[in-house]
């Protein structure tokens, strides 16, 4: 049997805040994983960080360089807090498994990358780090995601016939003898992006939406899509967001009538992928799982039944998985499933850094 005392850190493209969680993992002499969340916390970036992670790709290499040291900084800076506010161990921790926070995603033309300095943030909090878990995916001819799906296979599986989580993107996995996961469609990203218009950050229960007008027109040019119509293995990033997405959207649209219209594009999209799969059921998590509006639209349209989690597993399920990529790696386990990914070959993805 073996245990794991780990955090997990998620910084997702939503940037909504760094979402902490202490995790301990034990694996079974029957070879079954489990888990329980110990304490968690989602902490806001402060406003000048926020700027610049919204304007990162803007930045010169010298300006990302020095982005990267700072939110390792910043990262450090909120564990450090974390394990005092909640009275943890320093020694008693394995390791700090963080995803970072993702700046380009182009695994057609072989890279990805996050930033969060690992070896920054090693060093400022006395604990191993593990991070940087998608390039070797990427390098054996991956999309580099999604990699929430080992977590899905091994710790969910059994809740439902279908994973969705809805972050900045939707993606799906359908656990099984094969696995097969990936990113359906935008997710939070568009729909904040027209709250933000109306001086929200978010649409709260999708009560935005649901005082919109739903613009048919819209709706049918979204679903001509292209990546609609691509096979598995894919995946989303913010470059596909800008150029392919919202540039089908009038920016002057009336912000009300947008989100309605992407509440049901997004619903749309996503119901149909679970009735083309037989999905009988489905456990939602994300904080798209919170919007109302968004998941009765989804009832409309969805032929299954709909599980929906309680609040601290829809929050920091993400984080939750990537702590589990850490103690997969410190097991020396493949944290990456090939048949997701479209790699070579599943491949133990993750850089270790030494705080001394």
């Amino acid at each position: 049997m073996s245990s794991y005392n780990l955090i997990g850190l998620m910084s997702g493209t939503s940037m909504d805040g760094l979402d902490i969680v202490n995790m301990r993992f034990v694996y079974s002499i029957d070879n079954e994983w489990t888990f329980k969340i110990e304490c968690s916390a989602t902490v806001k970036y402060n406003e000048l960080l926020l700027e610049k992670l919204k304007r990162s790709k803007q930045l010169s290499a010298i300006e990302l360089l020095i982005l990267d040291k700072e939110l390792g900084s910043f990262y450090s800076t909120q564990v450090n807090q974390f394990i005092k506010h909640n009275q943890l161990k320093t020694i008693e921790i394995d390791a700090i498994c963080s995803h970072g926070h993702t700046i380009f995603h182009q695994p057609e033309k072989g890279f990805t990358y996050q930033i969060g300095c690992g070896q920054t943030l090693a060093y400022q909090t006395g604990i191993k780090v593990i991070n940087d878990f998608r390039q070797k995916d990427i390098v054996a001819g991956g999309q580099g995601a999604p990699l929430v799906p080992i977590g899905d296979k091994l710790l969910f599986m059994n809740n439902a016939d279908a994973l969705l989580n809805i972050g900045g993107f939707a993606n799906v996995c359908y656990p099984g003898k094969i696995t097969r996961a990936y990113d359906i469609c935008p997710g939070n990203l568009p729909l904040n992006h027209f709250a933000e218009k109306l001086g929200y950050e978010f649409d709260l229960n999708g009560e935005l939406g649901r005082n919109g007008n739903f613009i048919q027109e819209l709706f049918d040019q979204l679903g001509k899509i292209p990546y609609y119509n691509q096979k598995g293995p894919k995946s989303l990033g913010t470059e596909w967001l800008e150029s392919d997405f919202m540039t089908q959207i009038n920016d002057q649209i009336n912000p009300n009538d947008a989100i309605r219209t992407l509440v049901e594009h997004i619903a749309n999209e996503i119901s149909k992928d679970l009735n083309n799969n037989n999905a009988k059921s489905v456990f939602i998590t994300g904080g798209g799982a919170k919007n109302k509006f968004l998941i009765d639209r989804i009832k409309s349209h969805y032929n299954g039944t709909i599980h929906i989690p309680d609040d601290q597993l829809i929050d920091y399920k993400e984080a939750l998985i990537f702590a589990f990529l850490g103690a997969l790696y410190l097991q020396n386990t493949p944290n990456s499933i090939s048949t997701v990914t479209g790699a070579k070959k599943d491949t133990i993805g993750g850089i270790l850094h030494l705080p001394n």
